[in-house]
């Protein structure tokens, strides 16, 4: 089987404000941009009791990390991925997989495909909104990924329903099947546009407040909260999500082009950082932005 590829968000304050300033030219921002794409991956409605908004779904998060194919070492060939029974160590063609739940070790029930396709969720092309809720107060933990929603043949209602969220700071939740899977789901505005957010269940995020090691953490030393209220204050500012960069992938890019080039390639161990105590570490700490 061949292996499938896998072909930035203001702070929520700032997420229904329009600025006027106008944008810093960085590295990054000089590169072309991913253009949005031409066709949507879905469409349908948003469904609010009788009010229906016909709108299109497009993609809209894309992953620009570098991408590696596994090649055979000897000849660079690439390799493929292929179905390989562990009894008998042969290759299963397609027509002989099927699917199995394991209720024990090594003991599976069996479903064929037309049993898994009667169980799949029908998709009635609506996103069906339940209620309102204030967007600000949405815990982000349960945010999945998000699809920008633009209007099909629907100007007005889609206008109007972006202004009344955009103004009230509101966001509908519903459901949505994309492909073969239910979703709970956000419509909220977003720089100007509607954006769908589809979100995890709430029994798929673990509540870190049960893990074991929590029980074990000591009472802070007056002086050292501090000194660390010290250092936070210090480092506070507005948060710009241009300043962070994929320094891998600026690397690996770097290295792609000495290699082809020729080049040989150095490799320089980062030299080890010294263990410091922790009251050693705030002190000097606050030396450092002492200087800046």
């Amino acid at each position: 089987m061949k292996k499938l590829q896998k072909k930035p968000r203001r702070t929520r304050k700032q997420e229904f404000v329009q600025t006027e300033k106008p944008e810093e030219k960085t590295e990054e921002s000089a590169k072309p941009k991913r253009a949005p794409s031409k066709r949507p991956m879905w469409t349908g409605s948003i469904s609010i009791g009788l009010i229906n908004v016909p709108i299109k779904l497009y993609p809209m998060i894309y992953d620009r990390g570098v991408t590696f194919h596994f090649l055979h070492k000897i000849d660079n060939a690439p390799l493929r991925y292929e179905k390989v029974c562990t009894k008998d160590n042969k290759i299963v063609p397609w027509p002989e997989v099927v699917k199995g739940y394991e209720v024990s070790k090594n003991q599976y029930v069996i479903f064929g495909k037309e049993e898994l396709d009667a169980a799949k969720p029908e998709s009635d092309k609506r996103i069906r909104i339940d209620k309102f809720i204030d967007y600000f107060g949405m815990d982000p933990v349960y945010f999945y990924s998000s699809y920008a929603l633009m209007p099909d043949k629907s100007n007005d209602a889609y206008g109007l329903l972006l202004e009344a969220l955009e103004k009230m700071g509101k966001a509908g939740v519903g459901k949505i099947t994309l492909r073969t899977k239910e979703y709970p789901a956000l419509v909220h505005a977003y720089k100007g546009a509607l954006v769908l957010t589809t979100m995890r269940y709430g029994y798929d995020v673990v509540d870190p407040s049960g893990f074991e090691e929590l029980k074990e953490l000591k009472t802070p030393e007056k002086n050292e909260l501090e000194m660390a209220k010290k250092i936070i204050t210090d480092l506070s500012g507005e948060f710009d999500i241009s300043a962070y960069k994929d320094t891998y992938r600026t690397k690996v890019e770097e290295l792609i082009k000495k290699k082809l080039k020729g080049e040989t390639i150095t490799v320089e161990k980062p030299p080890k950082e010294e263990v410091k105590g922790l009251m050693a570490a705030l002190q000097e700490t606050l030396k450092q932005l002492e200087k800046k």
